[in-house]
Protein backbone atom coordinates (compact mmCIF):
# COMPACT_ATOMS: atom_id res chain seq x y z
CA UNK A 1 0.00 0.00 0.00
CA UNK A 2 1.44 3.40 -1.06
CA UNK A 3 1.26 6.26 1.43
CA UNK A 4 -1.53 7.83 -0.86
CA UNK A 5 -3.48 4.66 -0.50
CA UNK A 6 -2.96 4.66 3.75
CA UNK A 7 -3.87 7.61 3.63
CA UNK A 8 -7.74 7.33 1.58
CA UNK A 9 -8.44 4.12 2.80
CA UNK A 10 -11.73 3.97 4.56
CA UNK A 11 -11.47 3.60 8.17
CA UNK A 12 -13.99 0.39 8.97
CA UNK A 13 -15.82 -0.08 12.16
CA UNK A 14 -13.91 -2.15 13.61
CA UNK A 15 -10.73 0.17 13.12
CA UNK A 16 -12.87 2.58 15.24
CA UNK A 17 -13.46 0.82 17.33
CA UNK A 18 -9.72 -0.73 18.38
CA UNK A 19 -8.78 3.32 18.17
CA UNK A 20 -11.68 4.06 20.60
CA UNK A 21 -10.73 1.24 23.18
CA UNK A 22 -7.36 2.06 22.61
CA UNK A 23 -8.25 5.72 24.26
CA UNK A 24 -9.87 4.33 26.82
CA UNK A 25 -6.97 2.17 27.62
CA UNK A 26 -4.79 4.99 28.06
CA UNK A 27 -7.36 7.15 29.70
CA UNK A 28 -7.48 4.58 32.61
CA UNK A 29 -3.61 4.02 32.28
CA UNK A 30 -3.55 7.97 33.14
CA UNK A 31 -5.82 7.58 36.31
CA UNK A 32 -4.28 4.88 38.18
CA UNK A 33 -0.99 6.54 37.76
CA UNK A 34 -0.41 3.38 35.38
CA UNK A 35 1.20 6.14 32.66
CA UNK A 36 4.35 7.34 32.26
CA UNK A 37 5.65 11.14 31.50
CA UNK A 38 8.87 10.22 30.45
CA UNK A 39 9.41 6.81 29.62
CA UNK A 40 12.26 5.52 28.71
CA UNK A 41 13.27 4.06 25.35
CA UNK A 42 13.83 0.21 25.12
CA UNK A 43 12.89 -2.50 22.56
CA UNK A 44 11.87 -6.10 23.76
CA UNK A 45 10.92 -9.30 22.05
CA UNK A 46 7.83 -10.11 24.40
CA UNK A 47 6.38 -8.09 27.36
CA UNK A 48 8.22 -10.03 30.01
CA UNK A 49 11.58 -8.21 28.86
CA UNK A 50 9.94 -4.99 29.18
CA UNK A 51 10.48 -2.51 32.31
CA UNK A 52 7.44 -3.68 33.41
CA UNK A 53 3.89 -4.58 31.90
CA UNK A 54 2.66 -0.91 32.09
CA UNK A 55 5.55 0.26 30.41
CA UNK A 56 5.31 -1.87 27.40
CA UNK A 57 1.55 -1.33 27.12
CA UNK A 58 2.53 2.67 26.84
CA UNK A 59 5.55 2.31 24.80
CA UNK A 60 5.29 -0.87 22.86
CA UNK A 61 1.29 -2.12 22.55
CA UNK A 62 -0.47 0.75 22.55
CA UNK A 63 1.88 2.25 19.42
CA UNK A 64 1.70 -0.54 17.75
CA UNK A 65 -1.96 -1.21 17.91
CA UNK A 66 -2.38 2.32 16.75
CA UNK A 67 -0.39 1.41 13.65
CA UNK A 68 -2.57 -1.50 12.98
CA UNK A 69 -5.58 0.50 13.57
CA UNK A 70 -4.37 2.73 10.67
CA UNK A 71 -3.60 0.31 8.43
CA UNK A 72 -6.75 -2.00 9.09
CA UNK A 73 -4.59 -4.91 9.23
CA UNK A 74 -5.09 -6.83 12.57
CA UNK A 75 -3.38 -10.49 13.94
CA UNK A 76 -5.98 -13.05 14.35
CA UNK A 77 -5.81 -13.00 18.01
CA UNK A 78 -4.98 -10.78 20.93
CA UNK A 79 -3.93 -12.00 24.19
CA UNK A 80 -3.23 -8.69 25.99
CA UNK A 81 -5.96 -9.01 28.41
CA UNK A 82 -4.52 -12.73 28.74
CA UNK A 83 -1.72 -11.00 29.73
CA UNK A 84 -2.93 -8.29 32.08
CA UNK A 85 -4.91 -11.12 34.14
CA UNK A 86 -0.86 -12.80 35.01
CA UNK A 87 0.05 -9.35 36.00
CA UNK A 88 -3.04 -8.48 38.24
CA UNK A 89 -4.70 -11.54 39.21
CA UNK A 90 -2.28 -14.78 39.16
CA UNK A 91 0.32 -13.25 41.08
CA UNK A 92 -1.52 -10.95 43.28
CA UNK A 93 -4.90 -8.73 42.74
CA UNK A 94 -4.43 -5.39 42.16
CA UNK A 95 -7.64 -3.42 42.61
CA UNK A 96 -6.74 -0.49 40.82
CA UNK A 97 -5.91 -2.57 37.90
CA UNK A 98 -9.60 -4.69 37.43
CA UNK A 99 -11.12 -1.68 35.24
CA UNK A 100 -7.74 -1.84 33.24
CA UNK A 101 -8.02 -5.48 32.84
CA UNK A 102 -11.92 -5.08 31.83
CA UNK A 103 -10.62 -3.06 28.62
CA UNK A 104 -7.62 -4.94 28.23
CA UNK A 105 -10.14 -7.92 27.49
CA UNK A 106 -12.80 -6.28 25.47
CA UNK A 107 -10.04 -4.98 22.93
CA UNK A 108 -9.09 -8.89 22.62
CA UNK A 109 -12.61 -9.25 21.92
CA UNK A 110 -12.76 -6.63 19.17
CA UNK A 111 -9.19 -7.70 17.50
CA UNK A 112 -10.98 -11.42 17.47
CA UNK A 113 -14.74 -10.42 16.22
CA UNK A 114 -16.64 -11.44 19.20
Amino acid sequence: MSISDEHSRIISDKDKQVFSKLDEIEAEMMRVNFWSNNPPSFTVNNYLEAPSFELWLQCIFIPHAREAAGKGQYPERSQVGLMAMRQYNYHSFIEKAQPLLRLLSQFDKIIEGK
